[in-house]
This record gives C-alpha cells, sequence and structure tokens, in this order.
C-alpha cells in the first residue's frame, strides 16, 4: 500500500512542466493581465488595496491561462499546418488534449474561485463571460466562421481593463470603457498585421483570416483605417477628463509612430519587410500606452511627495 501510494504522489523527473508553461500562452497573459492591473490602479484615486490587487491579479491571470490552453485544444490541427505554432504542445504530441483540458479546467476553476470568494462577483461573472468569450465563442465559432473574426471576437480581449477595474470598485465605470474601447480598436490593426505576414499559413490551415477571404491589399486598407480609429479612440480619456496632458502627449507620438508603420504598410504593400515589425510596434504601443496613462494618473502624487 504504501509503494502504490508513493508512486501517485511522486513527480516523474521528466514531467513536462515547459509544455504546460507554454500551454498558457505567456506572453499574451502578460499583456492581459498587465492592462488589467493598470485597470485596478485607475480605479481609485489614492493606492488601491494590496490584498484585491493581487488576488484580482492572480484570478484573472489563471482564467486567462485556462482560455489560452483551452484555444490550444481547438486549434490543434490548425496549429500543426501552420509554421509558427507547429512546435505547440499538442501537434508535437508531448501533452494529450485530455491533459491539455484538465490543465485548463484547474486554471480556471481555481481562478474563479479565487476571484468568487476573494474579489466580488461581478469581476468573476465579467471574467467568466471574457473566458467563454475567447475560448469558446471566438475560438470554436467566430475564427472559421467570418473574415471580420478579430474584430467582433476583440471584445472578449478587451475586457481586462475593465476586470481590474471592477475588482477595485465593485461596479463598472465610463472610465473603465474607454480601457476597453481603446483595446477594442486596437486588436484588429495587431492581428492583421499577423495575419499579412502569416498569409500562407492561414489559408493552408483553411482559417479565414481577412488577408485570405479579401486579399492582402484590403487587408492593408482596414488595418490603416482601424490605426486611424485607434488614433482618435486614444484621444477620448484626455476628452473626458480621465487623463491629463502627459498621457496626451503619449498618445499622439505612440499613434503617430503606428499610423507611420500602417502607412507605410499600405502605401508600399511591403508585407515581408514590415508586416512583423508592425505587428511587434503594436504590442509594444499597447504597453507604452497603458504606462502613460499609469504614469499620468499618479502624477498628482508624485509631486506631492517631492513637494
Amino acid at each position: 500500500m504504501t509503494t502504490i501510494l508513493a508512486k501517485l504522489l511522486t513527480v516523474p523527473s521528466q514531467f513536462p512542466w515547459r509544455d504546460y508553461y507554454e500551454l498558457c500562452k505567456p506572453r499574451v497573459v502578460a499583456l492581459i493581465v498587465f492592462t488589467a492591473m493598470v485597470g485596478m490602479l485607475l480605479s481609485t484615486p489614492g493606492l488601491v488595496p494590496l490584498d484585491a490587487f493581487l488576488f484580482a491579479t492572480l484570478g484573472i491571470g489563471l482564467s486567462a491561462a485556462s482560455a489560452a490552453a483551452v484555444n490550444h485544444v481547438v486549434d490543434e490541427k490548425a496549429d500543426a499546418m501552420m509554421g509558427r505554432t507547429r512546435h505547440r504542445p499538442l501537434p508535437t504530441g508531448h501533452l494529450s488534449a485530455t491533459a491539455a483540458l484538465g490543465f485548463a479546467f484547474v486554471l480556471g476553476l481555481v481562478g474563479m474561485a479565487i476571484l468568487i470568494w476573494l474579489v466580488n462577483p461581478l469581476t468573476a461573472w465579467l471574467t467568466f463571460a471574457s473566458l467563454v468569450g475567447y475560448a469558446v465563442i471566438y475560438t470554436l465559432f467566430l475564427k472559421r466562421a467570418t473574415p471580420q473574426n478579430i474584430v467582433i471576437g476583440g471584445a472578449s480581449g478587451a475586457a481586462p481593463p475593465v476586470l481590474g477595474w471592477t475588482a477595485i470598485t465593485g461596479e463598472l465605470h465610463p472610465h473603465a470603457l474607454l480601457l476597453f474601447l481603446i483595446i477594442f480598436a486596437w486588436t484588429p490593426p495587431h492581428f492583421w498585421a499577423l495575419a499579412i505576414a502569416r498569409y500562407h499559413d492561414y489559408a493552408k490551415a483553411d482559417i479565414p483570416m481577412l488577408p485570405v477571404t479579401h486579399g492582402l491589399h484590403l487587408t492593408r486598407l482596414h488595418l490603416l483605417l482601424y490605426t486611424v480609429l485607434l488614433f482618435l479612440v486614444t484621444l477620448l480619456p484626455f476628452a473626458t477628463g480621465m487623463s491629463g496632458w502627459l498621457y496626451l502627449a503619449g498618445a499622439v507620438v505612440l499613434g503617430g509612430i503606428f499610423l507611420g508603420y500602417a502607412g507605410r504598410l499600405y502605401f508600399t504593400g511591403d508585407d515581408r519587410r514590415l508586416a512583423m515589425p508592425t505587428f511587434g510596434y503594436s504590442i509594444a504601443y499597447l504597453m507604452a500606452l497603458f504606462v502613460f496613462l499609469f504614469v499620468d494618473h499618479f502624477m498628482p502624487h508624485l509631486r506631492d511627495l517631492v513637494a
């Protein structure tokens, strides 16, 4: 009996922790958690309660990782056909779909339990809706149903700052919805840049991304137009009094650079040289924009400390 129990409790020396870690899409989840944290910090004039901040960060992060793991399972066959994703744990056979789903279930269960009992029910339910929106509605249906998949499905990816805001205040606020709107407008140009760069992969996997269904030229035009829309949307925090001049300066400079990338991509058509740099800049852009939101919000407190 003791021998059997010892075997059950022993972790294999070759436990594939790196594969489970990759299931979580750590870089994507890091960006999600970062925007949620900024949402928390912007939700109150002063410092946020440390316990709420930590528990909300953990709960939102685990829930996002759960949705990412489900995405791996649903996209296993498509991932195996694409150069960018064929080395993921499921296509390579390092993990089974059953193991990945079990892992996703545990992460989601723990994340939701933390949010329900240690944060607040509103944040828990909004997080659950976001998880279902990404892992089920977008990944299972929209991604393969329409070339506007990214536009419609972007709502779930835009939710994190709202989740962070409600985690601290327990209520929705128009300023939180502005943060949602920024990420919602950012998502299409961000993903279309990647779709242009990986056009042949998406075509091979029969995923109806915009460049596959409507061509590269129209996708470049959509990317440029949505970047213009994003630039205008990022001015709203200043226009509504949510943020000040420091944020406005940052938004204009960062947005101008993004417009430069999108404009060059459209007018030159040089996908090979410009598509991936545009995609890479879009990630740095969003992080920097939220840093400006954060710094601008706490500038009065910094001035008080210096004084």
